[in-house]
């Protein structure tokens, strides 16, 4: 039976996600066997485990940390927003339906069969459970149907480390106001207090410490600085969008959809560099860039709308006239092409007119594919001929299929991890070009391409701008991470938290 240990925050975005993570790496370089958990995860970044099963990416980069590969045991219920009433609900790693949020909060105490089961299976194989709970315990108005914050610290006989964001404000204020909206048994449940995202001289900080840990009667088990780390966000909440960079000698433009989803696809170019990689939001925000990407979205059409609306699409067909170059993932390449088709409903209905960039019709399938994949890009010519061979790892999560015509050629080849069968999928025409794959760029054999790609569409030598291997430097932060909190946080008296339990 593993011994646990929970991460909660006065809100969401406190950082309990890379907490929890930083956590994973060190008991997992301490020698003990350690899993993720989080029973309720809401984001639309989410990932394809090696069986086709769908999961939060927080989980997969906590499982990363801990050295071992993601299972939806470690996310049983993943809630992924539709629009902003509803979210399609995800449950074992397979689609269970879409809910008002009304309805789900009815329907969830149904599935704590579903998360304990999948919590008692953790326990049996692993040493620790490092538990990630969801935005606030406080929220008093779901206090009463809880199965993700206290309520899973209850299930889980779980002691609790509740984590305050000092980088937005109020951290003193988040702490004790939250402890002071908990029920006794649930206060009792708190075994420390971390304030994170400090900047500056802690000695300043001390006398509130003090006073924070006389108020609440927990100790202050550490003050976690604002670590500089390259880890994968967990949803929207990303500081990524709104980062101010400089241009680089390649400067990528990634459009910043309402429903933008798997963002983390693009974390392999940024990490390279010389790689400015920027999020925009408007007309305006575009600029001049290198190359314009058209990301995933949980609703292609709405945000091809929401793109018509904002003069985003027309911004974006004058540069392809002019002969930028132009890359979809999964929505976006789905947008790219001539016509969308939902017989099904399984957005919003009907059919539109695509951006017209590629000979393409796309219809929207009642079945949702997920899958794994790998392969390599076929023989390019013109301007993507340096992806000519390259390999490439990822997987496929949609709903709908795409049918090149007039000429359209295909971009990759993949195998299908889980069926073992091979197909040609994505699409080139001119300067555009697109893809199902997710993570299509995590290898370096891809992300080396298309800086090469870019290098000689810009006429510059881009030799020295290597790619990276993503895994490798993954890695690399999760020894950074766990290096930050062993020097700020008192990991003696965790330890002894997880000892002695609740």
């Amino acid at each position: 039976m593993a011994k646990t240990i929970m991460i909660q925050g006065t809100m969401s975005n406190a950082g309990k996600s890379l907490l929890a993570a930083g956590l994973c790496r060190i008991f997992h370089q301490d020698g003990y066997r350690t899993a993720p958990f989080k029973s309720q995860n809401m984001a639309l970044n989410s990932f394809i485990t090696e069986e086709g099963l769908e999961m939060g990416r927080a989980q997969v980069m906590q499982a990363e940390a801990a050295g071992i590969k993601p299972s939806v045991l470690m996310n049983p219920i993943l809630l992924k927003p539709t629009n902003d009433l509803g979210s399609q609900v995800i449950v074992n790693g397979e689609v269970l339906g879409t809910m008002s949020a009304r309805d789900y909060f009815k329907y969830k105490k149904q599935l704590v069969p579903d998360v304990m089961k999948a919590f008692q299976k953790l326990s049996d194989e692993y040493d620790i459970i490092v538990i990630e709970g969801a935005g606030s315990p406080a929220e008093i108005n779901l206090k009463e149907e809880d199965i993700v914050n206290m309520g899973m610290a209850k299930m889980a006989k779980a002691p609790v480390l509740l984590v305050g964001d000092i980088d937005r404000g109020g951290v003193f204020a988040q702490l004790v106001g939250t402890v002071e909206l908990l029920e006794e048994d649930e206060k009792a449940m708190i075994k420390g207090l971390i304030i994170n995202k400090f900047r500056g001289d802690k000695t300043i900080l001390d006398p509130g410490v003090r006073m924070l840990e006389e108020k609440t009667g927990i100790p202050v088990v550490g003050v976690a600085p604002y670590l500089q780390i390259q880890v994968e966000d967990e949803d929207s909440l990303t500081e990524r969008f709104d980062r101010n960079q400089e241009i680089g000698r390649i400067d990528i433009a990634v459009v910043r959809l309402p429903r933008i989803s798997n963002f983390t696809d693009f974390n392999p170019l940024e990490s390279i560099p010389g790689v400015s990689l920027r999020y925009v939001k408007n007309v305006k925000e575009l600029g001049n860039p290198d190359m314009i990407i058209l990301p995933g979205t949980k609703n292609t059409m709405d945000d091809l709308k929401w793109m018509r609306e904002t003069g985003m699409e027309a911004a974006i067909l004058k540069e392809a006239a002019k002969g930028r170059l132009i890359f979809g993932i999964c929505g976006g390449y789905q947008m790219l092409g001539e016509t969308l088709s939902d017989p099904f409903s399984v957005e919003a209905g009907g059919s539109m007119k695509g951006m017209g960039l590629i000979p393409m019709d796309t219809v929207f399938a009642k079945d949702k594919t997920r899958t794994r994949v790998s392969g390599t890009f076929l023989k390019m010519e013109g301007d993507w001929e340096p992806f000519t061979g390259a390999e490439l790892l990822g997987y496929e999560i949609h709903m709908g299929d795409s049918v090149l015509k007039d000429g359209a050629r295909n971009f990759t080849i993949v195998r299908d991890s889980v069926s073992g069968e091979e197909k040609e999928e994505g699409a080139c025409w001119r300067n555009v070009c697109g893809t199902y794959v997710h993570g299509v760029f995590d290898c370096e054999d891809a992300s080396k391409a298309m800086i090469r790609v870019l290098g000689k569409k810009k006429g510059i030598d881009v030799e020295e701008m290597s790619g990276v291997d993503f895994a490798a430097f993954k890695e690399t932060q999760y020894d950074l991470l766990a290096a930050g909190l062993r020097e700020h946080l008192d990991m003696k008296q965790i330890y002894e938290i997880l000892e002695e339990g609740v």
